[in-house]
């Protein structure tokens, strides 16, 4: 084909005008490229511009698809990009600029019948180019996602097993805060993991990823994490004084496990403790023992620190007592609907109205089923004295798993 080798001819003579344009074009048209620094832009950029002309010549000289060892160039040039964190998009784009301002040139140069198979081949050569660019930059970008991983894991699992302070966090990339907020959560089933025409295991997995990835999202950067289908546990980095934090921090938390139900379309119940790295394990364990409470006594959705469960969280830790109030309730199993109706009429500010909403029925069968809790209990809901002692016996109840 002698008009593509006229062609050719003039790319060749022309590289490096056509490169130096090229590089200007990519700079000021794609903005992640004009942050670069200017050595790396007019040495490493300018130099796979210049390389790519020269490989787009000779295969219009050739007419055969380029060489593996410029192909190899081409992905280990997008995967220095990969590390360097450009789009990906952007290196695609890169090298469409370089393509449309050599078919500009060749326009308005050679003869209309020598452009139909150059164009072709372009394509052809493109299509080469671009396969190269996503394998190497995917590959890369594989690559640095498993090292941050690794580094996560081993710092999350230092500093729940209270090896925080011997921890070389920074030499893994990660700085280590002042203080963490450590939220506990459970994490409910999706419909579809109950439908018979969706892999459960699946679906369970789309949702693990949906809440890891509104985690980062959410908070800006990598979320030290440990995820399960039906729970979870996160660090969540704070400045916060640790003995305040979980309050002080307590509208960003609701916000964030807002946002988290609803990104993932399942109910969260997340206990929150702050601590120091070094308290990391302690916080684990308290903010699992107040998501536990919350969950053990009906509370909704939400997130929950110490305070907002003082009463309950006490009257369920292991004591002598603890097991006398739970069989103050014992008689109850004999109505299955009248625990429900004593926690949710508790839930409900004593108000019967409010109970018998939350529970689909009618005031007065609130009534009878209170009149029969006061029958089977020997406590009477109307005195003070009894009242608190049925509200004990309820969160007593509840921890022993009875419900």
């Amino acid at each position: 084909m002698t008009g593509d080798k006229s062609v050719s001819r003039f790319l060749i003579a022309d590289v490096p005008r056509l490169a130096a344009t090229v590089t200007r074009r990519i700079a000021d048209d794609l903005p992640v490229y004009g942050r670069l620094p200017a050595e790396e832009l007019h040495g490493d950029v300018r130099a796979i511009v210049d390389m790519t002309i020269r490989a787009f010549a000779e295969v219009l000289r050739t007419e055969r698809m380029p060489p593996p060892e410029f192909l190899e160039t081409v992905r280990r040039s997008a995967a220095k990009r990969a590390e360097e964190r450009l789009p990906v998009e952007a290196v695609v784009s890169a090298y469409y600029y370089g393509a449309r301002i050599c078919v500009d040139e060749m326009t308005a140069t050679a003869e209309p019948h020598d452009l139909i198979e150059a164009h072709r081949l372009l394509l052809d050569c493109l299509r080469e180019i671009t396969a190269a660019v996503t394998s190497g930059y995917v590959e890369e970008s594989q690559s640095l996602i498993g090292e941050r991983d690794a580094a996560r894991h081993t710092v999350l699992s230092a500093l729940l097993d209270g090896r925080g302070p011997q921890l070389d966090s920074a030499h893994l990339g990660i700085r280590l805060p002042p203080c963490y907020l450590v939220l506990a959560f459970t994490i409910g089933r999706h419909p579809d993991e109950d439908r018979e025409d969706v892999d459960a295991t699946v679906a369970s997995r789309r949702k693990i990823r949906r809440l890891r990835t509104e985690l980062d999202r959410a908070l800006g950067h990598p979320v030290l994490s440990r995820l399960s289908a039906d729970e979870g546990l996160a660090l969540i980095p704070s400045d916060a004084v640790p003995d305040r934090a979980a309050d002080t921090d307590r509208p960003r938390l609701e916000r964030l496990t807002a946002s988290l139900i609803t990104v993932s379309g399942v109910p969260l119940v997340a206990g929150v403790a702050a601590s120091t790295p070094a308290d990391v394990p302690h916080a684990v364990r308290l903010a699992t023992e107040l998501r536990d409470t919350a969950t053990g006594t009906g509370r909704p959705p939400g997130v929950y620190p110490l305070t907002a469960l003082l009463l309950d969280y006490q009257l369920t830790r292991a004591s002598p007592a603890r097991a006398h109030l739970a069989a103050l309730l014992a008689p109850l199993t004999d109505g299955p609907d009248l625990p429900a109706t004593l926690r949710t009429y508790f839930a409900s500010n004593l108000d019967r109205r409010e109970t018998a909403a939350r529970l689909h029925v009618h005031p007065n069968t609130v009534d009878y089923r209170l009149r029969r809790i006061a029958a089977l209990t020997g406590l009477d809901l109307a005195a003070h004295t009894d009242l608190l002692t049925l509200r004990a016996a309820l969160s007593a109840y509840d921890a022993a798993g009875s419900v």
